[in-house]
């Protein structure tokens, strides 16, 4: 449960910091197809006998890479990412039956297990937490001119397609390290609810980082509380509370508004 807390407690502070530029460039969806690529590369990692979470990081870098690539027109943007989605949920099915693993082998990847996590895994999640922190920082001057402001950035010559790819491979391993706690199929709980409660609720960047990060701390550590004392499934717990917290700063924006 220690491991859990502590791996949980860096894995929200960096869903928390770059879900506010996934919101701020409209790629929720994306967020969502890299979540089921995700799901393909750990069951790739299942079929060669590595980490699951090393399958991930591979599919989902590679694809958030092709992605931007293929996507470089917001026109074609949809198609592209839904052609990559269909081929990877494929082949995500494909390695899991060569693998022969077990139906409770794949809704551990789907649904996320985060209480049996070891130390080596802790110290991983750790680490690529770092990296996507420090990666935000180094670029965050650029980040959100081009996510709040991108034809003012590309008149001011930012290089906003190689700074595109860059977001998405800081995406692509945040994705991948969430679904750790909420599993493949629900990692846009963690990258996108807190983000857009922060949306409603603060009015600068700064301020829209921090209560981001809050709602995702407060959401998993409850969560990971919750389920220790129901033996309830913490995923469940999680994707409540940022419901619940959601819908509250929804009502909050309503109210202010008028």
């Amino acid at each position: 449960m220690r491991h859990a807390f502590v791996a949980s407690t860096f894995i929200a502070i960096t869903c928390g910091l770059i879900g506010v530029f996934v919101v701020a460039r409209n790629m929720s969806f994306l967020a969502h197809t890299l979540a089921e690529i995700g799901f393909a590369g750990a069951s790739f990692g299942v079929f060669l006998g590595i980490a699951p979470l090393n399958g991930m990081l591979l599919f989902t870098m590679i694809s958030s890479i092709t992605i931007g690539q293929m996507s470089a027109k917001e026109s074609r943007r949809e198609a592209s990412i839904s052609a990559i989605s269909s081929l990877f949920v494929g082949l995500g099915i494909l390695f899991l039956s060569l693998s022969n693993r077990n139906a409770s082998y794949a809704t551990n990847i789907l649904f996320g297990s985060i209480i049996g996590i070891s130390l080596t895994d802790v110290y991983q999640l750790i680490t690529l937490s770092a990296v996507i922190v420090v990666g935000i920082l180094l670029f965050y001057r650029y980040l959100v001119f081009d996510s709040y402001d991108s034809i003012g950035a590309q008149a001011q010559g930012l290089k906003t397609n190689w700074l595109s790819i860059y977001f998405l491979i800081l995406l692509a391993i945040s994705v991948s390290i969430a679904a750790q706690i909420v599993g493949s199929l629900l990692v846009f709980i963690l990258v996108t609810l807190p983000a857009f409660i922060a949306k409603y609720l603060a009015k600068s960047v700064p301020a829209m980082l921090a209560v981001s990060v809050g709602a995702a701390l407060l959401g998993v550590w409850l969560g990971l509380w919750l389920g220790y004392i129901t033996n309830w499934p913490v995923t469940f717990f999680i994707a409540t509370l940022e419901f619940i917290f959601y819908f509250i700063a929804l009502l909050y924006h309503q109210h202010v508004s008028h």
